[in-house]
């Protein structure tokens, strides 16, 4: 049997039959199959009636049908391009002094052009790290930044560099006025891993200085940034919306390149126009071949979000295919999750759960149909098993709440864990990123390794924090919150800020496995980052993915508002 008919006895027991001929953007009218249940466990549960779950009155779609609209326009901007990349070049003479060229590149969102260059500047620059030190020592904002920039690129430095701005009794001695040094070693400690007291010590310090200077100063450019980054630091924030931000603040610095600046527009606007295009037909699956308003009016109508997510995950032009793979696979799995919020161990399976499941087997038979193309059938197999992994998690939270069980902390982990759906992600990832992703790869990430435990537990976590009050208001069962309050005998806000601490401790692990030597090759760690990077926006005050309005600047931002030039 294949394995992504596989896939649906493992989320209902219902029996497919394989249509191998269908497009995935042409979903069967309902009734054109059967579907039969065993008798299992869905057919021995009683009715759903008897154990009622509010539906969620989940706000409907806010977009309409804006972007069924397609551009196909494009701008030529490889004279540019060479330009830049000369400057690089140049650069790399004399690395110790292009630092900030490097840093403007890559937060303006145009370094994927230039990976090669900037890995050999930045190699230079770690050879001769021990002079840089010693000629800049008294230089907050050149040392935080050199140190980013080589934690960044995975090589392992010691913070230490940053005892020299500490004074006899071991606090740190910074002028308010140096604004830039505040920011960069704020940057800085984003980086930190266990152990690293002073990082921890500088993180307490910058957060208290850069929120006064932010109560005293009237400057807007100045608050802008401040409040900007004490928010989103670069380590945590999205890249397309970083790219966005620092060039509306890159074109206000004296020392700016023209050159530069210009093509990080034209580079934003080319990519805009192209991710419009993926949602365009995104949407018409969404809303024509799924026929979600139809066939799941409860569900959430958040494809537009949903994509907003997906490109943050990775946003490069190269990665079209991968987008369409975690899109849609991501889109379903979050039918499904809604599927069983609402409807779980019903006597029977709803008509509409067969159209359902025909949309989900063309998703994974056209995942397979392109990796068989390419030789590499085993990485849908891969995504297809993770699939199943979900789905179970899924099943194992339905039944819990069936049979008002309450699990424990650790036993609610374990399994949530799995139903934030981050192992799912990061293997589909990997199916659309080419011969970067290779078996090895896919073992490591379906193993459950430390860096994608640490995704998950951060991952749930964050999410758990900000939906479960929501959630309970609508039966659902409890979350992390409300287990780890019952198991340790603590308030609400005490299980909240130990989660916060959890998820600090989190990073740190997940900036420790981003050191060389890493598990995988580093690009393939930066959609694993990018994926938290999503967590930390979507989730940052609360359920951004529920509530659309709290994202909608954000995701205006990334399809709709083009940047002058």
């Amino acid at each position: 049997m294949s394995q992504f008919n596989a896939l649906v006895s493992t989320t209902t027991s219902a029996v497919l039959p394989v249509r191998t001929n269908r497009s995935c953007f042409r979903a069967p009218a309902l009734g054109t199959t059967s579907v039969v249940v065993p008798n299992r466990v869905w057919a021995k549960a009683v009715n759903h009636d008897d154990h009622p779950r509010q539906s969620a009155g989940f706000h409907p779609d806010i977009w309409g049908d804006l972007f069924l609209a397609s551009e196909n326009e494009m701008l030529e901007h490889e004279k540019l391009k060479q330009d830049v990349r000369k400057m690089i070049i140049t650069a790399s003479e004399d690395p110790a002094r292009n630092l900030g060229l490097v840093d403007s590149i890559q937060r303006l969102g145009v370094s994927y052009h230039f990976e090669e260059e900037i890995k050999e500047l930045l190699q230079k620059m770690h050879d001769n790290y021990d002079r840089y030190r010693k000629d800049n020592a008294d230089n907050l904002s050149n040392i935080s930044l050199c140190f980013r920039l080589l934690r960044q690129e995975g090589f392992r430095i010691s913070s230490d560099m940053f005892s020299r701005f500490k004074d006899h009794e071991g606090n740190f001695n910074v002028s308010q006025e140096d604004i830039e040094g505040l920011l960069a070693l704020h940057e800085a400690t984003q980086l930190r891993v266990h152990g690293e007291n002073i990082l921890d010590e500088a993180l307490v310090f910058t957060l208290a200085q850069l929120t006064s200077i932010l109560v005293n100063n009237s400057n807007s450019l100045l608050s802008k940034q401040i409040k900007h980054y004490l928010r989103y630091p670069i380590r945590k924030n999205i890249p397309r919306l970083e790219a966005k931000f620092y060039i509306s603040i890159y074109k206000e610095k004296p020392s700016h390149s023209q050159v530069l600046l210009k093509f990080s527009k034209l580079d934003f606007n080319i990519l805009q126009k192209q991710h419009n295009e993926e949602l365009t037909q995104m949407s018409r699956w969404w809303k024509e071949e799924l026929g979600v308003e139809r066939n799941f009016p409860f569900t959430r109508d958040r494809i537009v979000e949903s994509y907003f997510q997906v490109v943050g995950f990775y946003f490069e032009p190269q990665y079209v295919l991968g987008r369409k793979f975690v899109g849609k696979a991501m889109a379903i799995a979050w039918v499904l999750d809604d599927i069983n919020d609402v409807y779980e161990f019903a006597a029977q399976l709803p008509d509409y759960t067969r159209h359902f499941f025909l949309v989900l087997l063309d998703i994974y038979k056209e995942m397979e149909v392109e990796m068989a193309a390419q030789g590499n059938l085993y990485k849908a197999h891969y995504a297809i098993e993770e699939a199943k992994r979900l789905a179970k998690a899924y099943y194992t939270e339905a039944k819990w709440h069936h049979q008002n069980y309450t699990p424990s902390f650790k036993e609610y982990m374990q399994v949530a864990c799995e139903s934030a759906a981050c192992s799912f992600l990061i293997v589909t990832f990997y199916v659309g990123m080419g011969d970067l992703a290779t078996k090895d790869t896919f073992e490591w990430a379906s193993s459950f390794p430390n860096l994608v435990s640490a995704v998950s537990y951060l991952g749930r976590l964050q999410d758990d924090i900000m939906t479960h009050e929501f959630e309970q208001k609508r039966g659902h069962l409890p979350s992390s919150v409300e287990l780890y309050m019952k198991d340790y005998g603590v308030t609400k806000q005490e299980a909240v800020d130990e989660f916060w601490r959890q998820i600090d401790r989190a990073w740190k692990d997940i900036n420790e496995e981003c050191l060389n030597p890493t598990p995988v090759p580093f690009p393939l760690l930066m959609p694993i980052i990018n994926l938290l990077r999503v967590v930390h926006v979507v989730y940052n005050d609360c359920d951004g993915y529920t509530n659309p309005h709290v994202i909608k600047d954000f995701v205006t931002s990334t399809f709709l508002d083009p940047i002058p030039y």
